[in-house]
């Protein structure tokens, strides 16, 4: 079984389990240290996966290639009133972490401003966990709502 086929059922099978309102990061907790308990019995053409390989490393090779996404992107969410600022913020948390934007799209409808970003986090200085809890604290300063969630744990959940 390919590592992105296992991390799409472990992380369906939770969901399942604890329901499609439970907290990404919960999820993505939750999957990696059972993907690490279970990665040294797991093999491909034959050899078993060492134990210091990341469940993202091995999943993100994979998962690009089939299309799947990557975890080493980030799909962020912002939704508010619009006013000045808001891209400039959250492009300064993304600069400050070395982090690149590969696409955005922003709109604003009747003074509600909605933007999504994809953000390469490959270089990331901090991880994925930090740098959602970074640009929710930014979104509340800013008095908007900001929802960053791995590529790859997004299109897996939006599939279930």
């Amino acid at each position: 079984m390919a590592n992105e086929d296992l991390i799409y059922r472990l992380t369906k099978a939770v969901y399942g389990r604890l329901g499609a309102a439970t907290d990404e990061q919960t999820v993505e907790q939750l999957v990696t240290e059972v993907y690490r308990e279970i990665e040294p019995f797991v093999s491909q053409n034959g050899s078993a996966y060492s134990t210091s390989q990341l469940p993202s490393a091995t999943a993100t090779a994979t998962a690009a290639a089939a299309g799947e996404g990557s975890a080493d992107r980030l799909i962020i969410s912002v939704f508010g009133v619009d006013h000045p600022g808001i891209v400039a913020g959250v492009a300064k948390i993304l600069a400050e972490a070395d982090c690149s934007i590969v696409d955005i799209n922003q709109t604003v409808v009747q003074g509600k401003f909605a933007m999504v970003i994809i953000a390469n986090s490959a270089r990331a200085r901090e991880s994925a966990a930090e740098l959602k809890e970074r640009l929710r604290r930014e979104g509340e300063a800013l008095g908007v709502r900001i929802y960053a969630q791995r590529e790859d744990l997004f299109n897996a959940m939006h599939r279930i």
